[in-house]
């Protein structure tokens, strides 16, 4: 009896396992219609009773701005052209700023925060922390870098209800995700990563700061040189068509 209950828990685990990987390789090419935190944020605005709006245009690569993908890299991820999902030093550095106390750091990559945000929910657990690691693997795997931050920044949050790029424009600044000024983008880069306490729109002096550090940082990066890492780096085994 317990011989077969494994079995068809086992079965369950790798059926479970080939769909995921086959939802990432799908949404290597169609954008996601939805994320789980707009979900959350959905449920959670129905029961508070304060029914909110769920804004988010899509923007593919082309028309998102150097300015903004610059400094969003430049705010949260600076080694995303390095690593494969995971910040080995960034862990360290995070693990040692925390055990000598004062505020918790993270770091969380631009692909393990995307796994979180487009299929998983917000509360911290080891289940949580377990499948982001699975499904920032399968990212990892399975899309270019140039698409993780193309799905990144059109499904991050930037306010109440306000989803990706386009959206978060739209709200803050009243223009289209093209158009965002360098300023304008590291403003957006600023609110990361708690966009509803913090406003790129009405900035405090805080938020003021930190995008002036973020300007100079996307021009130590090397500015737009720095997406031209970014272009897909395969193995010469690899499949042309991944």
């Amino acid at each position: 009896m317990l011989r077969s209950l494994f079995r068809r828990l086992l079965k369950i685990l790798l059926w479970s396992m080939a769909g995921s990987a086959l939802l990432v390789l799908l949404l290597r090419w169609a954008p996601p219609p939805l994320t789980a935190m707009m979900v959350e944020r959905k449920i959670e605005s129905w029961l508070d009773e304060r029914p909110i709006d769920l804004r988010r245009s899509w923007r593919p690569w082309k028309e998102l701005p150097d300015n903004l993908k610059i400094a969003v890299i430049a705010a949260e991820d600076q080694r995303f052209d390095k690593h494969w999902g995971f910040d080995g030093e960034a862990i360290r550095a995070a693990l040692e700023h925390n055990r000598r106390g004062g505020s918790l750091r993270g770091a969380s990559t631009i692909s393990q925060q995307l796994a979180k945000n487009l299929f998983l929910w917000s509360d911290r657990s080891w289940l949580r922390k377990g499948l982001e690691t699975w499904f920032t693997a399968l990212i990892e795997l399975l899309w270019p870098k140039q698409r993780i931050l193309e799905v990144y920044l059109n499904s991050v949050e930037w306010g109440d209800g306000v989803f990706g790029a386009e959206a978060a424009a739209q709200e803050h600044f009243g223009i289209g995700a093209p158009y965002l000024s360098r300023q304008q983008a590291s403003l957006l880069a600023a609110v990361l990563p708690n966009p509803r306490a913090r406003s790129a729109g009405r900035p405090s002096a805080y938020v003021n700061r930190r995008a002036a550090e973020i300007r100079q940082q996307m021009w130590q990066l090397g500015g737009s040189h720095y997406l031209d890492r970014l272009q897909p780096n395969r193995p010469d085994w690899w499949p042309a068509w991944l």
